[in-house]
């Protein structure tokens, strides 16, 4: 699973309109803070280094993902900044997708940035919604930055989709 990132509540939101349990992966300094870290790890978020390629965060979300559990991501690999405008992917999700050989299914999250922005102190009643997309087959063998900007591009097509 595959999707934008705006706001602190996207994975919460993700995971309860998402029918199966997912894994998430998450900047580790998150895990520095106590009441937080101990949920975390509970939920099985994945801690990642975010200054340098993290192997050993790579390796366990593949393990996982092969073990069958749900891996979800964010392609931007942080919440938006105040413009609310697309980042460019990360090409960590396109060595996860090529590495894995399953499908990706994309999703559209939106609403969370007028509920909690980066910046706020509190939260404001909004409607969310997610849209999901088609799964995509990955092709092996193209580069993983080409991954990467497939799949946020799939993921920006959701935003304009009539529905939910």
């Amino acid at each position: 699973m595959v999707a934008n990132h705006v706001s602190y509540l996207d994975p919460i939101v993700l995971g309860a309109a998402c029918p199966r349990s997912l894994n998430f992966m998450a900047k580790d300094t998150l895990f520095s803070i106590p009441y937080l870290a101990s949920w975390l790890k509970a939920v099985g978020v994945i801690p990642v280094k975010r200054d340098a390629a993290d192997l050993s965060a790579l390796k366990t979300a593949l393990k996982n993902a092969k073990a069958g559990m749900g891996l979800a991501l964010f392609p931007e690999g942080t919440r938006r900044t105040k413009d609310n405008a697309f980042i460019n992917p990360e090409p960590g999700v396109g060595f996860l997708a090529a590495k894995l050989s399953l499908p990706v299914v994309p999703a559209f999250i939106s609403g969370t940035y007028e509920a909690f922005p980066r910046g706020a102190k509190s939260i404001k009643l909004r409607k969310v919604r997610v849209r999901f997309g088609n799964q995509i087959l990955i092709e092996r063998g193209k580069p993983y930055h080409e991954i990467s900007e497939m799949i946020m591009a799939s993921i920006k097509q959701l935003q304009f989709r009539d529905g939910s």
